[in-house]
């Protein structure tokens, strides 16, 4: 219990992970292709070592995405692709020779849309077609509240699809446990790339193994969901009697929403906001610096993050800065 323990993660995590996930995100696997990391860093930085492992050098990713998705791809030795983005999402037409999709599926980071049915088996085709592999974070798969949540990508495809979650939105990020469900061609090299330089405390995982289990894992996440819906509808009423001119979007699901600006005003408001002592995100700083999609002038606002003691004053600094 005390020692490094099996570098996959125990097997008693594993195997409550993959219950779980079958039974809440449609996940099919067996607990001998999961492979526990820490933190969702950890794990793309393992696929990183296992994609040039392939002789993979290119992965095609969102023009409006996770810029730590960028870094850590890059910092693996990897080039990154932006893939066009319209109305309805992004657009899934990876350029030759990429190698590898990496997608935000169920909730895309930061525009809010989910991936449409159409455009899931076409990323699924792709992979099949051309070897390739779709790497699936499933941001905010779990946090949905206009209908049951969408179920993952990787249900469409095992054999093609590399599933990353985390603990750290439904429990707290600093309890550093993620997974990825892997192919089974690819489970043991992703454990060779991670070995032992970055381990997993085992209590921590026999604990979390405990919660799912016994359902408590479920209840924290329904409770979570329930706070998270609350601070979104708060958020979307006072936009509406203070700035009704700001058009929230995606707010269906997640922990966030995308606020439209007027054109020119984006840089502005986040100054202004910081004179506020709070701390906001431009859309622009999510944009692939190689993206053809046109910039767009708009905030992006977290509403998960702020304590309670502190969430109706960040609400009123917000409306105070915007146009």
């Amino acid at each position: 219990v005390l020692g490094y323990g099996d570098p996959r993660g125990t097997a008693e995590l594993r195997t409550a992970l993959a219950g779980y996930l079958a039974r809440v995100r449609g996940v099919r696997t067996g607990p001998e292709h999961i492979v526990v990391c820490a933190g969702f860093a950890h794990g793309l930085r393992i696929l990183g070592e296992v994609l040039r492992g392939r002789g993979t050098d290119t992965v095609a990713v969102e023009s409006y995405g996770l810029d730590l998705h960028r870094d850590l791809l890059t910092r693996a030795g990897l080039r990154t692709r932006p893939l066009p983005f319209d109305e309805r999402g992004t657009v899934v037409a990876p350029p030759p020779g990429t190698g590898a999709v990496l997608l935000t599926p169920s909730h895309q980071f930061p525009m809010g849309v989910a991936l449409p049915p159409d455009r899931r088996a076409a990323v699924t085709d792709w992979a099949r077609r051309t070897g390739g592999l779709v790497l699936e974070d499933d941001y905010d798969g779990e946090f949905r509240y206009d209908r049951q949540s969408i179920g993952a990508l990787q249900g469409l495809d095992p054999g093609h699809v590399v599933y990353l979650g985390t603990a750290s939105k439904s429990l707290a990020p600093g309890l550093r446990l993620a997974w990825m469900v892997l192919p089974p061609d690819l489970a043991e090299a992703a454990v060779r790339a991670k070995g032992h330089a970055e381990v997993c405390g085992v209590l921590d995982q026999l604990t979390l193994a405990e919660f799912i289990t016994c359902g408590a894992y479920d209840r924290q996440v329904r409770a979570a969901r329930l706070r998270y819906r609350r601070r979104r509808d708060a958020l979307v009423a006072a936009l509406a009697t203070a700035a009704p001119a700001v058009r929230p979007t995606g707010i269906a699901a997640g922990l966030h929403a995308v606020l439209r600006l007027p054109p020119g005003t984006e840089q502005a408001v986040v100054q202004a906001a910081a004179w506020q002592d709070l701390t906001l995100y431009g859309l622009s700083r999510f944009r692939h610096p190689d993206a053809d999609v046109p910039p767009l002038d708009a905030l992006v606002v977290g509403y998960g993050t702020p304590p309670d003691h502190a969430w109706s004053g960040a609400l009123d600094a917000l409306c105070r800065v915007l146009p």
